[in-house]
């Protein structure tokens, strides 16, 4: 037997029912999908799925890409007619080098170093950076397996560490200072791979830590004046000139991850609400991305907070979702889309009728 919910009795505020009845009209027909190619996707077989699902754009992360297969990436996409393809910076992020993923307990020194070499308790950093920016007791945080460190000693070359908070440390993890450090906004991979996108007919470009304006602007002059520019905003810095970075930019992509590390994790829905808002009033296109279905990295289900996340997200004015790890190195990639698709065709169907929804 079917059964309905019926929703306009839910809502049983007459100004409540109007209110929604007005965001349908507002409400973006063309919600986009956005699909991170990684180990779990490289293959033809699931490449040629993902094609059948529509997806609107497959991004390739640089910050999880050697310069040396960037090429064939883009070639093993376009080979089975995709052209839709967004290159994603490392941007103005402090990366660890190349190493194997390790698990580093409380108490242990852990030595960085700019000349990038990892040996023993000797981890190398990229890009270059004045270190006397920092200070002795500053607490540095290791990608997003928890992994925190105290600074004990800083010399030219190399910082002196131990760890407070125990934790797993690996390759191109990004290095978070409790500080305000300068950096390029792109690296010198970053421009490599650019110019190595543009000769192979790529025209979406996102530019990780797109802090200001003239990372903006620096970043438009690099991928050219017909590119689609796609900032992201994962910093305290993005949000502080978030005016001006939209302004310049083409797209915006909210990364929450990222972002959490500047902004307390209970205020990021806050802050995810007004950079939409932001974005909405300038119309511009704003994405979301991180954790939208983070447990079917390893699980076939997604949760209920993950369902109601995604259409919260919708409702506040996303146009478009970002699968991140979910397709780049989950166990369950095409699930993961489909589930949105689902999610999407849901709360679309929902804003257009709302008089009842199918509970099965």
């Amino acid at each position: 037997m079917k059964m309905y919910l019926n929703c306009k009795k839910i809502l049983q505020s007459a100004e409540l029912w109007t209110f929604y009845k007005l965001k349908f009209i507002l409400m973006k027909q063309n919600i986009k999908i956005i699909c991170t190619i990684g180990p779990a996707t490289f293959k033809k077989e699931k490449i040629n799925q993902l094609k059948k699902l529509n997806i609107d754009l497959f991004r390739i992360n640089l910050s999880h890409t050697k310069i040396s297969n960037l090429k064939k990436r883009i070639k093993n996409l376009q080979n089975s007619k995709i052209n839709n393809i967004c290159i994603d910076t490392e941007g103005a992020q402090v990366r660890t080098t190349v190493l194997p993923k390790k698990f580093i307990k409380k108490n242990k020194i852990v030595i960085f170093n700019k000349k990038l070499k990892n040996k023993g308790n000797s981890i190398g950093l990229y890009p270059n950076f004045n270190f006397s920016k920092l200070k002795v007791k500053d607490l540095t945080s290791i990608g997003f397996e928890s992994l925190k460190l105290k600074i004990l000693k800083i010399k030219k070359n190399a910082l002196k560490t131990i760890v407070v908070n125990e934790g797993y440390i690996e390759s191109n993890a990004g290095v978070h200072f409790n500080r305000n450090i300068k950096l390029n906004g792109v690296t010198k991979k970053d421009v490599e791979a650019i110019a190595i996108a543009k000769k192979l007919k790529v025209n979406n470009f996102a530019l990780s830590f797109a802090n200001n304006k003239n990372d903006v602007i620096n970043f438009r002059k690099l991928i050219g004046q017909k590119s689609n520019l796609i900032s992201k905003i994962e910093s305290a810095q993005a949000v502080k000139n978030l005016n001006d970075i939209i302004k310049n930019s083409d797209e915006i992509l909210i990364d929450r991850g990222d972002l959490s590390r500047y902004v307390p994790i209970e205020k990021i829905p806050i802050v995810q609400m007004l950079i939409l808002k932001k974005a909405n009033l300038k119309k511009k296109k704003c994405y979301v991305a991180t954790n939208l279905l983070e447990s079917m990295v390893k699980k076939s289900q997604p949760t209920r907070a993950e369902s109601n996340d995604i259409f919260s997200t919708l409702d506040k004015g996303a146009d478009g979702l970002v699968l991140a790890a979910e397709t780049a190195k989950g166990k369950y990639p095409i699930e993961c889309v489909k589930f949105i698709i689902k999610c999407i065709k849901t709360y679309k169907h929902f804003k257009k009728h709302h008089k009842s929804i199918r509970l099965d």
